[in-house]
């Protein structure tokens, strides 16, 4: 989890009972709702589609060493249940070892795909998944290194509203028509 720029933390990432997860219902709705909004905006500023638990337990995001606090693992999970019941997360094993961080929803993505495609006259063009996403055509686009399952899901949307048609381009190439 590389940082490119500096992360500005939220201030209660400098509270320490932030790192608590608290007794009081309507206390803890709103350190939750904190956490999520973190958690998110984390992601998004250095561009994280998917984290193992294991790996985000012991991540600065869960940790700030600058207090020496920690969330605890049942705290990450607690957070995480409430990311899953917004729909911000997706657990991508049976284990619910690992997820999928949506910061944009695959539908959204999806429209921004399609809208650089139309912009850029590639309707009826075949196009494989690695042009979409890490092609010269896309460096300043925010999909630009997207995560192939996520891109996988945005793609399924457009193909569900007959904007795209997935294809076998051949060999492991895989590919889409803009349509």
């Amino acid at each position: 989890m590389a940082t490119t720029s500096a992360f500005k933390w939220p201030w209660q990432y400098d509270f320490p009972p932030f790192f608590t997860i608290q007794k009081s219902l309507s206390t803890k709705d709103k350190q939750l709702e904190a956490w999520a909004r973190l958690v998110i905006d984390y992601a998004q500023h250095n561009k994280i589609y998917s984290l193992d638990i294991a790996e985000a337990t012991t991540s600065e995001l869960f940790n700030n060493q600058k207090l020496n606090r920690r969330l605890s693992t049942d705290g990450v999970n607690t957070v995480l249940q409430y990311l899953e019941q917004k729909k911000l997360i997706e657990f991508t094993d049976n284990g619910r070892t690992r997820f999928h961080i949506f910061w944009r929803r695959p539908d959204v993505w999806a429209s921004m795909i399609y809208q650089w495609a139309v912009e850029n006259a590639f309707l009826n063009t075949p196009l494989t998944l690695y042009e979409i996403t890490h092609g010269d055509d896309t460096t300043n686009e925010s999909f630009h290194n997207l995560e192939r399952e996520i891109l996988m899901k945005a793609l399924a949307c457009l193909e569900e509203q007959r904007r795209a048609q997935l294809m076998n381009i051949g060999g492991d190439n895989e590919g889409v028509k803009f349509l």
